[in-house]
């Protein structure tokens, strides 16, 4: 599978590490930046670029890395398309893709060692979106949300 990362100064190490690691995985994976340190660098001039690679490559997964990965969560879900789960734990890894279908996964490199990353990483790659009515029905929401900029329905039981 090819994926896509990109990280700012904070992520650099990991993200180093992210594609050696892949590509011993059998991944592909593909850098978009940083390529050097520079701690005054921007992580929405490198996650942009990978979140809109993913949505431009059908089937690939990304990854976007900065300190927390807070700020990258939010640079990668501004591109139509895109759904970053910041990811924590284990099973926020596996929930993201399970009933979020999402496309990127974000990680803070200053939250968790090298090896637990690299662990949910794997763990978000790995795990296939379930394909549930209910989650797909919500996705399906978000999408026609960003598409049009229309509200979905209240549920009757919710209107006044």
């Amino acid at each position: 599978m090819r994926v896509h990362l990109g990280t700012d100064h904070a992520g650099l190490e990991l993200k180093q590490h992210l594609i050696d690691h892949l590509r011993e995985q059998g991944h592909e994976p593909v850098d978009h930046g940083a390529f050097v340190y520079d701690a005054t660098d921007d992580y929405p001039v490198f996650c942009l670029r990978a979140a809109e690679a993913v949505v431009a490559d059908p089937g690939s997964l990304g990854v976007v890395i900065g300190g927390s990965g807070n700020g990258e969560q939010m640079a990668a879900n501004k591109v139509t398309g895109v759904r970053a789960a910041l990811v924590w734990s284990e099973e926020t890894a596996v929930l993201a893709r399970q009933h979020n279908d999402a496309n990127v996964v974000s990680v803070g490199g200053r939250m968790h060692s090298i090896d637990d990353l690299t662990h949910f990483v794997d763990l978000f790659l790995e795990t296939a979106f379930t394909g549930e009515e209910r989650h797909a029905r919500r996705i399906a929401m978000l999408a026609d949300y960003e598409a049009t900029g229309d509200l979905p329905a209240l549920p009757e039981e919710d209107r006044a």
